[in-house]
């Protein structure tokens, strides 16, 4: 951060821990736990999943201290273009959570779900397009896939017209082996790097390996909408805002990273809270005829009351807080 570190007590004495439930399974979860804070310029949100170390979630803090303490760019747009997420559902369940996006034209489909087969991405893709003739499809693994069988479902899934695929395979070797065997085959597949820009401690090398077509950036994972902006500018990649399962005060600060970047191309991941049944604004960020507009967020006492954590998960959040925090204080 370029403002001091505010002190432990500081944050904490407007600090609030929730649990929302979701509407439907998603990375695995069926409830979102997150801590909200706020400070002089608005509210900021800590809330890197649990099975994150300290060292990674310390980007998060970061993130959240520069909404609370100092505000966001000045913004180059003032509506975002956003694509719905369609979790690893079966095909029946895919209508009902593509009306909850708010007619958006783009839609980002997650593959490559343990337990589940290549065939069973393939008919939930299949379904996308059938109820959406028209709309940009991509697909996101997670690094879920092996580079053989990244391949192989590329391949396949590429006759339903895939606007690119999200982090196919693990590493960065092995974007780069798949985007070139794809190449070599004439799948017109594009590859977007994910995991291996915000979880690499040097988010530029997908860059400089040629590993990927464009890039998928997030503001709490990468230390705050300021060093994401750096960080799309320094790759020289198209890139695609997207959020980490947030509430609405965090999906606020990705909808400022993308009304402050100079480009955005394709239409980003920030429709999330569709996805939940609960948050902590009585008017969530969620995406109406295909946009978000770009607006503050009131946080209402009444819904931090209701979704309040349970005791032990609350003293859980707070120690890693503190644990973080003293982190940052000591780099």
């Amino acid at each position: 951060m370029n403002t001091p570190l505010p002190s432990l007590d500081e944050i904490l004495l407007d600090a609030a821990v929730v649990t929302l439930p979701m509407r439907v399974k998603f990375r695995g979860i069926l409830e979102r736990e997150a801590l909200i804070f706020r400070g002089p310029t608005g509210w900021g949100e800590f809330s890197p999943f649990p099975e994150y170390d300290d060292a990674e979630s310390a980007a998060w803090l970061r993130g959240g201290l520069e909404a609370a303490w100092r505000g966001f760019p000045e913004p180059v747009r003032h509506r975002i273009p956003i694509n719905a997420t369609v979790p690893a559902v079966g095909p029946a369940s895919v209508a009902a959570i593509l009306e909850r996006f708010g007619g958006a034209t783009a839609v980002k489909v997650k593959v490559a779900e343990r337990g589940q087969s290549v065939e069973d991405d393939v008919a939930r893709v299949a379904e996308v397009r059938r109820l959406l003739p028209d709309a940009a499809v991509r697909v996101d693994a997670n690094g879920g896939w092996d580079r053989d069988l990244a391949v192989d479902a590329l391949t396949r899934l590429a006759e339903f017209t895939l606007e690119y695929a999200e982090q196919p395979v693990p590493d960065i070797a092995g974007l780069r082996m798949v985007r070139e065997e794809l190449r070599r085959r004439g799948v017109p597949v594009l590859i977007a790097a994910d995991e291996s820009v915000r979880k690499e401690t040097d988010p530029l090398l997908v860059a400089r390996e040629d590993a990927a077509d464009l890039i998928i950036v997030k503001a709490a994972p990468l230390g705050g909408v300021r060093r994401a902006v750096d960080i799309v500018a320094q790759a020289g990649l198209p890139a695609v805002v997207s959020s980490a399962l947030d509430t609405s005060v965090g999906i606020r600060a990705g909808v400022a990273l993308a009304a402050a970047l100079p480009e955005l191309p394709y239409a980003c991941g920030l429709g999330t809270v569709s996805l939940m049944d609960g948050d902590v604004t009585n008017t969530p960020l969620m995406p109406d005829g295909g946009y978000l507009l770009v607006r503050d967020v009131q946080v209402s006492d009444d819904l931090l009351a209701r979704y309040a954590a349970p005791v032990d998960r609350t003293r859980w959040w707070m120690e890693r807080l503190t644990r973080v925090h003293a982190m940052l204080a000591g780099q």
